[in-house]
């Protein structure tokens, strides 16, 4: 049996939305952040990172979300999540994933928790601007290159795909969200309508705005 440790609207909802687009019987724990469980003894033995998500596949332990995609969408290949191995679009499919947690998501960090790159609310505030004024430039490109494609790689849905609809449902409150952006609006509509992103968020007990 695979568990999936991770908290509602975290970094752990792609693992939870490939698990379920799979069709993998899984068990998802979600940690209560208001008392700090992520932090607990026994998560970190998990997860000396004290964060989420972690997978537990056997005798597997796997952290970072990306990662965990990765290794879902390879160890289950007749779902189609990923393109074959040595092909131009696993390329792309390998550059975007990376460009996505290695780029958007750390932005997000910086974003999201302020305090830990300045002291004072003045500094904090100016970090929190410029990284979303970052995160609207990346947005953009990637509205660009989403172009009018069905889903970020072309015509065949992939884990890319609810990776991006993760950070981009990060953006909900921000002054120019994802879903203003004239592609990835109907995009994020689109994922959304998946019977496992549905299924997930019920799951997670998410509720309007979904992104």
């Amino acid at each position: 049996m695979i568990t999936l440790y991770g908290m509602p609207s975290s970094a752990s909802m792609a693992p939870h939305i490939l698990l379920r687009e799979i069709g993998l019987p899984f068990d998802m724990v979600l940690l209560d952040r208001a008392t700090a469980a992520h932090k607990a003894p026994d998560y970190l033995r998990l997860n000396p990172n004290g964060r989420v998500p972690t997978l537990v596949d056997g005798d597997l332990v796997l952290f970072e979300a990306a990662g965990i995609c990765l290794h879902l969408a390879d160890s289950h290949p007749a779902a189609g999540l990923a393109p074959a191995p040595g092909t131009m679009e696993r390329a792309h499919f390998y550059q975007w994933l990376v460009f996505l947690t290695n780029t958007v998501q750390a932005d997000m960090l910086v974003y999201f928790y302020p305090e830990r790159h300045a002291e004072g609310a003045e500094a904090q505030a100016s970090v929190k601007a410029m990284a979303e004024a970052r995160l609207l430039e990346r947005f953009t490109l990637l509205d660009h290159q989403l172009g009018d494609k069905a889903w970020f790689l072309g015509d065949r849905y992939s884990a890319v795909d609810p990776y991006l609809f993760m950070l981009a449902r990060w953006t909900r409150f921000m002054g120019t969200p994802a879903r203003r952006l004239p592609n990835l609006g109907p995009y994020l509509a689109r994922v959304l309508d998946r019977p496992a992103v549905k299924a997930a968020f019920a799951a997670e007990g998410l509720g309007d705005p979904y992104y």
